[in-house]
């Protein structure tokens, strides 16, 4: 998948990473709230770029820990990086929310069942504001953090907000709907 070539690449534009680093950076950075990125994905990922040519390791021993694979970007990665880069930028922009199956489904649930999901989906959008205002709040006080992982930030939350505003016109809608039949 181009998008996790991506990220592995550009995280190790930065500098050079173990697998394990690159991991444990996407979950800091909570990149997998955001793109389908998993734990063995990226295991997977790194031993495909490195096949590819696109990065290269060096095994590295520190103190008296075992020595570890250390990947760094090789110039046909520099290459791949850039050219990801313009590819995906040029994309059409889309947004798969997979709560929408559910509400592309709704009118084939009884009343009280259609009310159920829309709460569910409206209680799990509140669960993800709340996480992201106190993700939003800590970043704001930690030095260095990079503008584009903010901007990310703030875009979900206006996500949010909006998917929050239409669940609850979304039944509102279904409730008047149900009391006229």
């Amino acid at each position: 998948m181009a998008t996790i070539d991506l990220i592995v690449l550009g995280i190790l534009k930065k500098e050079p990473l173990s697998a394990y680093d690159i991991q444990k950076l996407v979950e800091y950075r909570n990149i997998s709230k955001w793109v389908k990125i998993s734990t063995p994905s990226i295991y997977k990922k790194v031993i495909q770029l490195e096949a590819k040519g696109y990065i290269k390791s060096n095994s590295v021993k520190e103190g008296k820990m075992p020595e570890k694979a250390v990947y760094s970007l090789t110039e046909a990665g520099e290459k791949e990086f850039e050219r990801l880069m313009y590819e995906i930028a040029s994309q059409p922009v889309r947004f798969f929310l997979d709560f929408n199956a559910v509400v592309v489904n709704l009118s084939s649930l009884p009343p009280e069942g259609q009310k159920t999901c829309l709460t569910e989906i409206e209680n799990n959008i509140k669960t993800l504001k709340a996480y992201l205002e106190d993700n939003i709040r800590e970043k704001k006080i930690v030095p260095n953090i990079p503008e584009t992982g903010m901007a990310v930030l703030q875009q979900q939350y206006v996500l949010a907000q909006a998917i929050e505003a239409w669940i609850i016109s979304l039944k509102d809608k279904n409730l008047s709907e149900n009391e006229k039949q």
